[in-house]
């Protein structure tokens, strides 16, 4: 059974910085765009970047100086790296697969074009 499983969130004061990470199994994870969003109470969930199958980075303008989006495929793992984490970070994180395969190095932006999604990972931001 294909499933994702998101890790590496907790809590960190203002200014620092965690790794998220998304584990994909029983899928070719490789073939796959694989897109971060968050949703904090009572808010939609956002696109926060994402990835494409052939390694390309797409990121919001709200965070694209503070976050990096890498992938290992032979991990079948995608990263997300957050900076200098703020007041507007802290929410429940979670990444996606979009099983429609597209040649190239894009990567859809809204939550509907994914398939698959993780349960998510906390992130708290407090000093």
């Amino acid at each position: 059974q294909a499933q994702l499983v998101e890790s590496g969130g907790g809590l960190v004061q203002p200014g620092g910085s965690l790794r998220l990470s998304c584990v994909g199994s029983g899928l070719a994870f490789h073939q796959y765009s694989v897109g971060w969003f968050r949703q904090a109470p009572g808010k939609e969930r956002e696109g926060v970047g994402c990835i494409s199958r052939d390694g390309g980075a797409s990121l919001s303008d709200s965070v694209k100086d503070r976050v990096n989006i890498s992938r290992d495929n032979a991990k079948s793992t995608v990263y997300r790296q957050m900076n200098s984490l703020n007041a507007e970070d802290p929410t429940v994180y979670y990444c996606a697969v979009d099983y429609l395969v597209v040649p190239g190095g894009t990567c859809p932006s809204k939550a509907y074009e994914y398939d698959l999604w993780g349960r998510g990972t906390q992130v708290t931001v407090s000093s």
